[in-house]
């Protein structure tokens, strides 16, 4: 079973199952989380030259943990390259940077466009909380920021892109980007949002919801609030694409509806895209030909001034 379906497994589990089994669905769900976490420790990145003729790949830390990684991978020749940092999803507690639907269909459009796509690892929960996540992520965008020239790119022209609990993320730090700046960065030029339904965290708290919500935000409200992006946004958010899976069972296109509204009301435009996929194929589709990579592909395209 690959990781992208156990993680699939994991998310039906944490939405229905501990409500009828408790005990055995949480024993479960912990034996699915180990295995996840066991295969990501030894999955190599993709072969960036097997993808992309011309290609190449190389790895960097932003910090001082083992999980304050990244991987850049280069398109031939790259010359003030547009970049795009690629967060990659997992409840807040599980994924990796490597994952083929993280990356491989990203890279075989975006690298020969003359894209640099950097994805990255960040500290997770137990170990690592949501807040401390949002600044792991803010410190790997301004790492990007500081470095993107010593590998052919342009620092001004950033695309932030992240799924599930990274699309979560990185809405947080669109919505109100001074977090990025105390991280030692500066604004960016948009942002591609994949299938978030945690825009509103104390909304999602106060109605039924799946436990890996519990995990990764608790039971304080004003927590809820410090890592609730429709709570923070700033007069300069960053422009956002909101992509939603009409398929997924709890409604992230409503959530994503609302979320452009408030978007909307604070004088900002936030276009909402509705594919008649499932949360994964959100993510792992991106990049495939099509009306979908399209629409991403023109958001991307308008904001970077291309």
């Amino acid at each position: 079973m690959t990781r992208l379906r156990l993680i699939a497994v994991f998310t039906c589990i944490a939405t229905v199952a501990v409500v009828a089994l408790p005990v055995e669905a949480q024993r479960l769900r912990q034996r699915i989380i180990e295995r996840i976490k066991e295969k990501s420790a030894d999955t190599p990145p993709p072969d960036a030259g097997q993808l992309v003729a011309g290609a190449t790949r190389q790895s960097a830390a932003y910090g001082a943990d083992p999980a304050q990684t990244m991987e850049i991978y280069l398109p031939p020749h790259p010359d003030h390259a547009p970049v795009i940092v690629m967060v990659h999803g997992g409840g807040w507690r599980i994924g990796d940077k490597n994952m083929a639907g993280v990356v491989e269909n990203k890279i075989r459009y975006w690298l020969p466009k003359g894209y640099v796509f950097v994805s990255i690892d960040y500290r997770m929960l137990p170990e690592a909380g949501v807040d401390v996540q949002a600044r792991d992520v803010a410190s790997a965008i301004a790492y990007v920021q500081g470095h993107a020239g010593t590998w052919g790119g342009d620092a001004s022209r950033l695309i932030l892109m992240g799924h599930s609990a990274g699309a979560h993320l990185v809405a947080l730090l669109s919505a109100d980007p001074s977090r990025v700046r105390s991280a030692g960065g500066h604004n960016w030029s948009g942002t591609v949002v994949l299938d978030s339904a945690a825009y509103d965290v104390a909304s999602v708290m106060n109605r039924k919801h799946p436990q890996l919500y519990d995990d990764a935000f608790g039971t304080d409200p004003a927590y809820w609030t410090s890592v609730s992006p429709a709570q923070h946004i700033a007069p300069d958010a960053v422009p956002m694409m909101l992509v939603c899976a009409l398929k997924r069972p709890d409604d992230s296109c409503g959530q994503s509806r609302d979320f452009a509204a408030r978007l909307k009301n604070a004088g900002q435009v936030a276009p909402v895209v509705e594919e008649n996929l499932k949360h994964g194929e959100v993510n792992s589709q991106l990049g495939l030909p099509g009306e979908y990579t399209d629409k991403v592909d023109g958001f991307m395209t308008a904001h970077l001034g291309r």
